[in-house]
């Protein structure tokens, strides 16, 4: 008969290649769930900025708000809502940025608790809402914008645009370049969102499977299914469409089994939006970003070396009807360079 000790020394020897080979995807199925008192604690909030926006709605389904003479108040707002897990490295950029403007924007932070973010002061202070834990292709990020959605819809009626941004993102251009762009005249009066929306992505089917393979059915099919960048420009209306939804959220917050090709942030806004308005959407985003060269699913990060006008000039070139306003990704120490062009460049135009 087999010697009992030696079976057992082969046996350990063959199981290391195969921890080798499967203890990492393993490991990688784990994510940061959405807690019962979570989710219940959102529901609340997202159920009051709906019943508050509702109230405020106008006829042709923007927002109704009139000043104290009785006439329509034309000053509506942009509201920059940045989701961060590290201090907000550019906000001295950002402050220079929104200089003079006060009336037209408002910012809101979502930092992740656990990276105990500093407030940077001034036009950031006192503008962190309450915030919950995130993680990077889990729907987590997904619960964090929702929540800025939300906050800045109950904070000011007159926010109309909702520009969701990160912690490497910094601005192209001026910021009356930017709020003449988002509320120029178009040919229709209800202005559109800027989100990206791609059908047509080689990894589409991966990333559509990787909870399992009929899990998303039957409310998103296959051919429904959109791909598309985390930061994006809401219209007021699509805001609340997203902290309106509960459908396709219960399909998105289900954990995946293949992780390296879950990215639940870059499918649930555009899928959503695609669905339930896809002629109310430009399909591209405004913000740009380096994806040649990227790194375990990270765009092109720039460093100051790289930082110069035509640096600028070229982040900003689109093949779409809009400049590019917004870019990422940017490594801390490129401030420096950054501010030394701010107003001979970035914010000449």
């Amino acid at each position: 008969m087999f010697n009992t000790p030696l079976v057992l020394s082969f046996l350990l020897l063959l199981s290391f290649p195969l921890i080798f080979i499967f203890g990492p995807k393993i490991l990688h199925q784990k994510h940061t769930e959405i807690s019962i008192p979570d989710e219940v604690d959102d529901i609340a909030l997202f159920r009051r900025a709906t019943l508050y926006s509702i109230g405020k709605r106008g006829g042709d389904g923007g927002i109704r708000a009139v000043s104290r003479l009785g006439i329509t108040n034309p000053r509506r707002k942009i509201a920059f809502l940045f989701l961060t897990n590290t201090d907000l490295h550019f906000a001295p950029l950002w402050e220079r940025f929104f200089s003079g403007h006060g009336d037209l924007y408002n910012i809101y932070i979502h930092a992740d608790p656990s990276s105990k973010v500093a407030s940077p002061g001034g036009v950031f202070d006192g503008r962190f809402i309450p915030a919950k834990k995130t993680e990077r292709a889990s729907p987590s990020l997904i619960s964090a914008t929702r929540r800025l959605l939300a906050t800045a819809i109950l904070d000011d009626s007159m926010n109309s645009y909702f520009a969701v941004v990160s912690q490497h993102c910094i601005p192209l251009h001026s910021f009356k370049f930017v709020y003449k762009s988002l509320f120029k005249s178009t040919h229709s009066p209800v202005h559109r969102s800027f989100i990206e929306i791609l059908s047509g992505e080689p990894q589409l089917w991966d990333r559509y499977v990787a909870r399992g393979e009929s899990v998303m059915l039957p409310e998103v099919p296959f051919d429904r299914f959109r791909v598309g960048s985390q930061f994006f420009t809401l219209t007021r209306n699509h805001a609340r469409l997203v902290i309106q939804d509960r459908k396709l959220w219960r399909k998105f917050k289900l954990p995946c089994l293949n992780k390296d090709s879950c990215y639940p942030e870059e499918h649930y806004f555009p899928t959503l939006l695609s669905m339930e308005d896809p002629d109310g959407c430009t399909h591209y985003t405004l913000t740009r970003v380096n994806w040649t060269g990227s790194v375990d699913g990270h765009p092109h990060t720039y460093y100051p070396n790289e930082i110069s006008p035509e640096l600028i000039h070229e982040l900003r070139e689109s093949n779409n009807t809009y400049s590019h306003m917004f870019a990422r990704k940017f490594s801390p120490d490129c401030l420096k360079p950054l501010m030394d062009i701010a107003d001979k460049v970035i914010f000449r135009k």
